[in-house]
């Protein structure tokens, strides 16, 4: 896989022209072959750059992480540094859009810095590239245009806290429109929820619990073929808790059938749900339900 520690040779690398600024690049208005892109089919590839872009893709595919982002509307896609790239076939966009691209050293010891590790968007699976309205487009594309001017005329001691003044406020729009989305796909999540449960179950049947011990997070979203960050948020949105705490509460419910075993110990039903260690299934079983493993067996049998 081929690494890019500079911006420079990451837009050389895709045949475009070398940027105003070591650490920064707009390309925006009209024209093909302006959003960072190969002309023919590449290898995987990363950078230590962040991207935005807002891009429809008429002819071909690009992959990020495991599947592809979905162009078919036009929508923003965000690529954080070190996140891995793939183009397949010749790639034709349709002659509008724009994308920024800049170096994670250009915001460091900057707010934005701070900001940007908390926008879920820059890791969530590809196909939730975050789809705008024509309203929503023209208030981006305004931002964009405002910092496009200061890239082209501006090269002066305020020109890059005024960029990341106005990325910092594209971003603010982008959580904004973001939330829409999610307010709008509350069905799929609500199926994610589900395809989550089957998931656990069907480890659970399967003997993994035994011979793997608990299933990690980034197992599970990996076989839902979406982000780990991305799947914590979205049952998070919709149920108010998070996939830790749903894979905990599995784990609860599951002990508590083990649990009306007289004959398992507490220590046995701890290794039979994968806990390596008897004492922290026992911390964790008291912070979900208030009482002990033991005490809640002994509650059982006064019932």
């Amino acid at each position: 896989m081929q690494h890019f520690k500079t911006l420079s040779a990451y837009l050389e690398y895709l045949e475009l022209p070398r940027p105003e600024h070591p650490m920064l690049s707009v390309f925006s208005a009209t024209g093909e072959g302006f959003l960072p892109c190969p002309k023919e089919s590449s290898p995987p590839i990363t950078n230590d750059c962040y991207t935005i872009s807002f891009k429809k893709i008429v002819k071909g595919d690009l992959n990020y992480g495991r599947t592809k982002y979905d162009f078919t509307n036009g929508a923003l896609f965000f690529i954080a540094p070190r996140q891995v790239l793939q183009w397949d076939n010749r790639v034709v966009f349709e002659q509008k859009g724009f994308s920024i691209n800049f170096h994670e050293d250009f915001i460091k010891g900057t707010e934005l810095a701070h900001q940007i590790k908390k926008c879920g968007f820059f890791s969530y699976s590809v196909n939730e590239a975050l789809h705008l309205s024509p309203r929503e487009e023209k208030q981006i594309e305004a931002i964009v245009e405002n910092i496009d001017l200061e890239y082209q005329n501006n090269q002066d001691e305020f020109s890059k806290e005024i960029i990341i003044s106005q990325l910092s406020t594209l971003l603010k729009y982008a959580n904004r429109f973001y939330e829409r989305q999610f307010i709008n796909r509350k069905a799929l999540s609500n199926d994610l929820l589900e395809q989550f449960n089957l998931e656990l179950e069907k480890y659970f049947d399967s003997g993994q619990l035994q011979e793997k011990g608990i299933p990690s997070i980034e197992h599970i979203a990996e076989n839902l073929s979406v982000s780990q960050r991305y799947l914590s948020d979205t049952l998070k949105k919709e149920t108010g808790k998070t996939s830790t705490e749903h894979l905990q509460l599995y784990l609860i419910d599951e002990a508590k059938n083990i649990l009306l075993n007289p004959n398992k110990t507490v220590a046995e039903v701890a290794y039979d749900l994968g806990f390596e260690y008897p004492p922290y299934f026992s911390r964790l079983f008291k912070k979900r339900e208030g009482i002990s493993p033991t005490e809640f067996r002994e509650k059982y049998k006064m019932n």
